[in-house]
């Protein structure tokens, strides 16, 4: 990690467009922070190879929805690089994931109950894009406010500045407010609260994001999603 621009790996629409944020101050703050992390011993999840998952998965040219997510899983294993996802072999699920698939099969008849593993949708163009992409294991949140949030700022600037109809997903107040300054005359924003159990039943059940999403892509001629996983 000596020199991060060197060692990143980013998909080429991707590093076209975001190749300056690498010599900006605050990556370069969060590079040394990373560094000192790594150097004490801590264990950062995901693996460095999966920091950029979602953006290695689903280019900027690909694009149809966003699922904006707050950190990484702390557990060793869960996170790879995707909001909200988790490896194919973890069981059991993390209680929002479990209650995300609960819409689903509420929303849309698909029941995903088998899995955490949400590879399949970025595979079709949604970003599952954390606004933190790296956490040290067993304390969530321990790399908020590092330096990441700035970069996840300008992945979703320039997707809403540069594409058009193109569906936000944002749950909870987190979400909402990262995406506030998203032009809704250009794009679908689906907003509801967070799918915690401490929140879920406060308007995320019943809100139906994934059946709107798939009813604004056919509108727009887009191919819709199958949340089939």
């Amino acid at each position: 990690m000596n020199n991060l621009k060197a060692n990143i790996k980013l998909e080429k629409s991707w590093l076209e467009k975001l190749k300056n944020e690498f010599d900006e101050p605050y990556m370069k703050a969060l590079k040394n922070f990373l560094q000192t992390e790594k150097s004490q011993g801590k264990t950062i999840l995901p693996p460095a190879s999966l920091w950029f998952n979602a953006l290695n998965t689903t280019s900027f040219d690909d694009v149809k929805v966003v699922i904006l997510g707050q950190d990484p899983y702390p557990s060793l294993g869960h996170a790879h690089g995707l909001c909200f996802s988790t490896m194919p072999e973890v069981k059991p699920l993390p209680k929002s994931l479990l209650n995300i698939n609960k819409e689903l099969l509420d929303d849309c008849g698909i029941d995903n109950s088998h899995t955490g593993y949400l590879q399949p949708w970025a595979e079709q163009g949604v970003l599952l894009l954390n606004a933190v992409l790296t956490v040290e294991q067993g304390r969530a949140n321990a790399h908020q406010g590092q330096g990441w949030e700035n970069f996840t700022d300008k992945i979703i600037h320039t997707l809403n500045d540069e594409k058009e109809g193109l569906v936000f997903i944002l749950w909870g107040a987190y979400a909402q407010k990262k995406g506030v300054f998203i032009n809704q005359k250009k794009h679908l924003v689906i907003k509801s609260p967070h799918p915690s159990p401490l929140s879920a039943y406060r308007g995320f059940f019943g809100s139906k994001p994934f059946s709107r999403t798939n009813d604004y892509l056919l509108e727009k001629g887009k191919e819709v999603i199958n949340w089939q996983v």
